[in-house]
């Protein structure tokens, strides 16, 4: 029996801090990228066409990258820094253009607090887990 539960690809692993902290990476990355799909049916249903191509398609490609990166990184798999680097330049492409495009009052607040929020420290994060080399 001992055999086969060492031999097992089932077997636990004994967590670390490293670990613990890219799982945890991980889940952000993935539930960011899960919390894009309604948003880009939001879009897509109150845009004007030809804005919401455009928003929709960025959004698309910034959550397959989020996905990618966040799955990769809970399983423990390599390949994860090229879609966080992708995802990291696209929020910050996303934050940019969402502030620069804003009408006044409101509306730039509510672009200026997505920015500084949730946009720009994703963004970080991603920054980082495409540094960082894998131990």
């Amino acid at each position: 029996m001992a055999l086969i539960a060492f031999n097992s690809p089932c077997t636990a692993r004994p967590f670390t801090l490293v670990a613990t902290r890219r799982i945890w990476a991980g889940r952000i990355l993935t539930g960011a990228g899960l919390v894009l799909l309604p948003w880009m049916g939001y879009l897509a249903g109150t845009l004007p066409p030809a804005e919401a191509a455009a928003w929709v398609a960025l959004d698309a490609v910034e959550a397959a990258c989020l996905l990618t990166a966040g799955t990769r990184l809970m399983n423990g798999r390599s390949g994860h820094r090229a879609a966080a680097a992708a995802a990291a330049v696209l929020l910050v492409t996303d934050a940019y253009a969402d502030v620069a495009t804003a009408g006044p009052g409101s509306e730039l607040l509510g672009a200026i607090a997505m920015a500084v929020g949730a946009e720009l420290p994703l963004a970080a994060l991603c920054g980082v887990l495409a540094a960082r080399t894998v131990r």
